[in-house]
């Protein structure tokens, strides 16, 4: 009778396992994915070690939707479409892979401009009001000023955006005519983001297709400055920034 409990207590401790893993395995898919910022493109809105919570229901599923981008579901199901100003996070359209993470500024059939750094969406000019600069603290202990404005779209979406320099490679564009079933992105660290402003045959994002869509950065659940390694946590405390946590990415 012993052996018996004992193979029964087995038993369900691996059924617990099992059931564990497959609801992790369906909210994953379904519901919220995790997602890490390993970069600086989207300074001042996202920081390099912030946690975010991606809604993958917002726009609907494709095959990158699902764990290792099985095909398994054709284009898009239960699509809704995105609005300007989301943040989304999407397969690389050159490499269908990598994750990337930027801000959705152009629709189907909308025309995207950059002028003097000042952003154009069909012609209608995105206001840029001068705010307090942005303080950057880079990993090596330095402190950097940098320009920062308020950025409102025709819509009247708002978010805060960096102008590093005045006058960089990509402050002045053509116009993007937005193809059907893509997106135009840009990243929110205007003069440092490879995004939508540089087409995939010169080592950029180009336009992005529907199907690329994973789904919108909705909160901001934890972030740390770096400065502490796994093993050191004595020293969590100081690297965490309290204040980030359960943020709405907007």
């Amino acid at each position: 009778m012993k052996e018996k409990h004992q193979g029964s207590g087995i038993g369900e401790t691996v059924r617990t396992v099992v059931y564990a893993v497959l609801i992790a395995f369906a909210i994953r898919t379904v519901a919220y994915e995790p997602f890490n910022i390993p970069s600086e493109s989207m300074l001042p809105t996202l920081l390099v070690g912030d946690y975010l919570f991606v809604s993958k229901f917002s726009y609907g599923y494709s095959r990158y939707s699902l764990p290792l981008s099985l095909p398994l579901i054709p284009g898009r199901i239960f699509y809704s479409t995105p609005k300007r100003g989301d943040v989304v996070v999407f397969k690389l359209p050159r490499d269908n892979s990598t994750d990337y993470i930027k801000r959705l500024v152009g629709l189907p059939g909308d025309r995207i401009q950059v002028r003097h750094g000042v952003l154009y969406i069909n012609d209608q000019e995105c206001k840029r009001q001068r705010i307090d600069d942005f303080i950057h603290h880079s990993r090596f202990g330095d402190v950097e000023r940098i320009p920062q404005y308020l950025e409102t779209m025709p819509t009247g979406v708002q978010y805060h955006v960096l102008d590093i320099r005045a006058n960089g490679d990509l402050d002045d564009t053509d116009v993007y005519t937005v193809p059907p079933g893509h997106f135009f992105m840009m990243g929110d660290n205007r003069d440092n983001s490879l995004d939508s402003r540089v087409s995939a045959d010169r080592g950029g994002v180009g336009f992005v297709p529907a199907a690329n869509l994973e789904g919108r950065a909705d909160l901001l659940f934890f972030s740390t400055d770096g400065s502490a390694g796994w093993w050191q946590f004595w020293k969590w405390p100081g690297a965490m920034r309290f204040r980030r946590f359960f943020n709405v990415v907007h």
